[in-house]
């Protein structure tokens, strides 16, 4: 009995702590959090030049099969939609910014692929799973979040995108 009153006592001195750093994480309706990260050609990309447009900041990885799944798609709601103010910022988080450029043109990306190699901007956004995606509003605030990614999410996606581009 006293094992198990140590335990719970444990859990809810975890829990109170958990809750006390997750009060700071990112969530939706949150500013997102600034920053500039180089891209593949070489210039840098800062995301607040990006506000007026809607924006989905897309974290990946060349080691990441669901990644791998998911950038077709993604290249599909951007030629779609950049015409009516959307861009994809796709976030690569690998050691060696060579793999993504291969895995880039493998796919034939044609929206912004940019480095995170010393992950800064993957511990700002609190990243917990691959990929993780965000849909930012015109005005810089997070409005969806999704961790990971399963066939079909692109639906969902689309729909929250229109929602946004119509605001």
């Amino acid at each position: 009995m006293k094992i198990l009153k140590a335990f719970c006592v444990a859990a809810a001195l975890a829990a109170a702590l958990f809750s006390s750093f997750r009060s700071e994480a990112l969530t939706p309706a949150s500013s997102a959090p600034d920053f500039t990260l180089r891209t593949m050609q070489g210039a840098n990309l800062r995301l607040k030049e990006q506000r007026g447009q809607v924006v989905m900041v897309n974290f990946w990885a060349t080691w990441c099969g669901p990644c791998r799944e998911e950038m077709p798609h993604l290249n599909r709601l951007y030629d779609k939609y950049r015409s009516s103010g959307f861009v994809v910022l796709a976030v690569n988080i690998d050691d060696d910014a060579r793999n993504a450029m291969t895995m880039a043109s493998k796919l034939g990306l044609r929206f912004p692929v940019l480095f995170d190699a010393e992950k800064s901007v993957s511990k700002l956004y609190d990243l917990k799973a691959m990929p993780s995606t965000l849909l930012i509003d015109r005005d810089g605030r997070v409005r969806f979040m999704h961790r990971g990614y399963l066939s079909g999410y692109e639906t969902t996606y689309d729909q929250q995108i229109r929602e946004l581009l119509k605001e």
